[in-house]
């Protein structure tokens, strides 16, 4: 609900503070007083396009600050929320505008982009009027108000939940698909170098070992003479055999040296121990250079395989066993693929019946509650002066997506056997307010809840009886609610419960706009006026005391 509009140094308008009320508010003044400087101004704080030069001349900048109040579970608390802007029971939208043109906007005292207000708004304010193009007159949103009518909440969210299985089986099936002709165009490839990697059978870390091992058969001819030799002067007939003998003398010597030799062969005996252990090591050193002059050549024509192999496919010899699994997988996925594209193909029929189910169900609905709709325009049109008219919701085949197949346009026929149009084109322009009004008020119990409907002059060529059915329609919609209406009726304007009259001073050679609210007596002056014109008649103000009841 709009609470309060401050204008600041906008077209005419140099200060003005309003405090809206719930219920119906309007304003009324002559033409050119400056009733529709405020709904620019109210456009501009919203983040709406509209003129393009709006700062007062002889001003720096021109600012407009709205609040609005917020019910727990406002759709605003959405938008603010997702924008990362603080929420709470009340939101105060600011926007300046400089004289150069630079706009800059504040929500809740927050730096916010002009989307931001323009989604803010789409919660907050419908402004309805002859040009209204974001509201009702917008053929694109006949669909949302026909779904927000019908409540068919809960078959929407069905129906994007069964759209989102089918894109993603389509998407499954085509990628697998794609994946399976990829595999396809290779697959003389992928068999002959399975075939061949398979045979050869490459382990992780095998190149090395084997270059290691070639490189000792290779070095084992040229040293294992000189080990052989060092086995020979290490053995029996060599040190072992003389340390052993000078061992056996010493110990037939001790005896008789009262001591003296027992270091000598403690020592002796401690060096045939490491002579023995240093043999073992030769010996196994000759054992491992024994080698079949075949098993080079087996060695070498593995190791040369695995390195041309590895040159062919462009990797590391050490990474062969993994080309091996992957081309290997590759190709079972080909020889499967087969199946798994059925498979996927059972999926996509399952998910697209699925959505059809879903869809036909929405459709359904749809077609039910716009015939419900049109019955109720109908009831509507009547205390119009427009029984004769025809308001017709038509739902019809259109694009699948995530909201169904459904187009929905409000369709209208000013008279019997007439064609009938689209609602924005067909209808004059009292005729257009009138439909307008009529599909609101069927309209308003089931949405724009907390929205501040504003009508602009909705009840022009219209007059009498037709007025006050206007104005009794507008009353109904701000129960329980808010409606700002500028209106030139004095039918509509008597039934406001809160009356605001703008009009306009000279002040220094200066054209200037100001709103006034207005009291039970200034009223009645108000509506006498809007009756006779300049000239109040006595006649004028009895009815004017009239229609104030």
């Amino acid at each position: 609900m709009l609470r309060a509009l401050e204008i600041r140094d906008m077209l005419i308008i140099d200060r003005l503070e309003l405090a809206f009320q719930p219920g119906l508010n309007v304003l009324t003044g002559e033409t050119g007083a400056g009733k529709s400087i405020l709904l620019d101004s109210l456009g501009f704080v919203l983040g709406w396009r509209g003129r393009a030069e709006l700062v007062r001349s002889g001003a720096d900048q021109g600012e407009v600050t709205a609040v609005f109040e917020l019910a727990p579970g406002h759709a605003a608390r959405a938008v603010l929320e997702e924008a990362g802007l603080p929420s709470g029971n009340e939101l105060i939208l600011r926007r300046v505008n400089t004289t150069d043109g630079r706009k800059t906007g504040w929500v809740n005292d927050r730096r916010a982009s002009g989307e931001v207000l323009r989604r803010l708004s789409e919660t907050l304010v419908e402004l309805h009027g002859q040009h209204d193009d974001r509201g009702l007159l917008n053929p694109s949103g006949h669909r949302f108000i026909l779904d927000d009518y019908a409540a068919v909440d809960g078959l929407i969210a069905a129906t994007r939940a069964a759209w989102a299985q089918r894109r993603e089986a389509r998407k499954a099936l085509a990628a697998a698909e794609a994946a399976l002709d990829a595999v396809r165009a290779e697959e003389d490839f992928l068999r002959h170098a399975v075939a061949e990697l398979e045979k050869l059978a490459p382990e992780p870390g095998e190149d090395q070992a084997l270059d290691e091992r070639r490189r000792m058969m290779q070095a084992a001819e040229r040293i294992r003479e000189d080990i052989a030799r060092a086995s020979d002067a290490i053995g029996y007939d060599g040190a072992e055999g003389a340390m052993s003998n000078a061992l056996r003398w010493l110990e037939g010597a001790s005896e008789r040296a009262e001591g003296r030799l027992d270091g000598a062969m403690a020592a002796l005996t401690r060096a045939m121990a490491e002579l023995d252990e240093a043999g073992r090591e030769v010996a196994d050193c000759l054992d491992a250079l024994e080698y079949n002059p075949a098993d080079l050549e087996d060695t070498e024509e593995r190791l040369f395989a695995l390195r041309g192999l590895a040159r062919k496919h462009s990797v590391a010899p050490d990474d062969l066993a993994e080309l091996t699994q992957t081309l290997s997988g590759r190709l079972a996925a080909l020889d499967r693929g087969e199946s798994d594209i059925a498979d996927l193909k059972r999926a996509m029929a399952a998910a697209d019946s699925a959505y059809d189910a879903a869809a036909e169900a929405l459709s359904a609905a749809r077609r039910s509650n716009a015939a419900r709709l049109d019955a109720a325009v109908a009831a509507e049109l009547a205390p119009l002066k427009m029984e004769r008219a025809v308001f017709r919701t038509e739902v019809t085949a259109g694009d699948p997506g995530p909201e169904g197949r459904d187009a929905v346009a409000f369709t209208v026929a000013t008279n019997p056997g007439a064609p009938s149009g689209p609602l924005n084109k067909i209808a004059s322009g009292g005729e257009l307010s009138r439909f307008l009004l009529a599909l609101k008020v069927s309209l308003s119990e089931e949405r724009n809840r907390g929205v501040t409907m504003i009508f602009d002059e909705i009840d022009r060529g219209v007059g009498g009886a037709t007025a006050d059915a206007v104005g009794r329609r507008l009353k109904s919609l701000a129960d329980g609610g808010q409606v700002l209406v500028v209106t030139h009726s004095p039918q509509v304007a008597a039934l406001g419960a809160h009356h605001w009259r703008v009009q306009k001073r000279v002040e220094n050679d200066m054209t200037l706009s100001t709103v006034v609210p207005l009291v039970e007596t200034e009223r009645e002056d108000e509506i006498a006026r809007m009756l006779s014109g300049d000239t109040v008649t006595p006649e004028a103000r009895a009815a004017a005391r009239a229609l104030l009841g």
